[in-house]
């Protein structure tokens, strides 16, 4: 097997999850358009099915050579938290305010951390968690979150921001023998086989415009996760992970475009918080990490 060097450039993965995190917003809005009239398990596997296709230009030019893998078992284990992180948090914008759900999926950073350390032994300190602790305080302030946040349906929300950061901290456990584009490819084509098993019982039919809606979530979604990939290829979690909350001030902005909903007070407030905490945390992380 060959062996990547894992590597530690926080500045570079800063602006690839920054990036990231402005592709999943348009996401969310595509999402939230196409859910009026198509059901969850639709959406979940054309999602997942325009991820396959956007890998067929490659193979064709390339072959499987680029795809080869001896990592099956973690691919799966990335697919297993990465799909299920995907099915709740399709499901909690479908259900909740767009801001509610923003906010469950992009608490995940919160969660980062921790796992990290638990699973890779990546380095922990009280700074960091206090980033990621301001972070979360501007997430709450920019969503204003109502009162949907203590419905049973928010533990879909919920369950999104830990399978999510579980996510997240598999691709970073693979990223020094996995490239990026191998990693999106097979969460790309395991979802699309799991995902597939419910559409025996759950295909619906489709007009042109939910069509083309459901193939620019896949593009959009698909994009992003290489460019997510990436960037936790290049730094660890705890180091950029706050950056995820940038989704959030991206999804007020697109909220005040497209219907209306002017941010106060709190959301710059806590848009603030958020920026503060992007830039705290790369210098709040240790230099060093270790890794197991």
């Amino acid at each position: 097997m060959v062996e990547l060097v894992r590597q530690d450039n926080p500045r570079q993965g800063a602006m690839l999850l920054a990036l990231s995190a402005l592709l999943f917003a348009i996401m969310g809005v595509l999402i939230r358009e196409v859910s009026m009239g198509v059901n969850n398990e639709t959406v979940v596997f054309f999602r997942n099915l325009v991820g396959v296709f956007f890998f067929l230009p490659m193979m064709l030019i390339k072959g499987l050579a680029p795809f080869r893998t001896q990592c099956l078992r973690s691919h799966f284990l990335r697919t297993f938290y990465g799909l299920g992180a995907m099915y709740c948090f399709f499901y909690a914008i479908a259900h909740l305010p767009l801001a509610d759900a923003m906010v469950f999926t992009y608490a995940a950073p919160v969660f980062t951390p921790l796992i990290a350390w638990w699973w890779l032994r990546e380095s922990l300190n009280t700074r960091i968690l206090g980033v990621v602790l301001l972070g979360f305080i501007g997430v709450l302030l920019v969503a204003k979150p109502s009162g949907a946040l203590f419905e049973p349906k928010a533990l879909a929300g919920i369950a999104a921001s830990l399978l999510a950061a579980s996510a997240f901290v598999a691709i970073r456990a693979m990223s020094n023998t996995e490239p990026a584009s191998r990693i999106v490819f097979y969460f790309a084509t395991f979802s699309t086989l799991l995902s597939a098993i419910p559409m025996l019982w759950a295909w619906q039919p489709l007009n042109t415009q939910q069509l083309g809606l459901l193939l620019a979530v896949g593009l959009v979604a698909t994009t992003s996760q290489l460019v997510m990939s990436r960037a936790y290829a290049l730094a660890p979690p705890g180091k950029i992970g706050p950056l995820s909350y940038l989704a959030i001030v991206f999804s007020a902005l697109f909220g005040w475009y497209l219907w209306g909903e002017m941010p106060g007070w709190s959301s710059w407030a806590g848009a603030g918080l958020i920026f503060a905490a992007s830039l705290l945390s790369i210098s709040a992380a240790p230099s060093r990490t270790k890794s197991g």
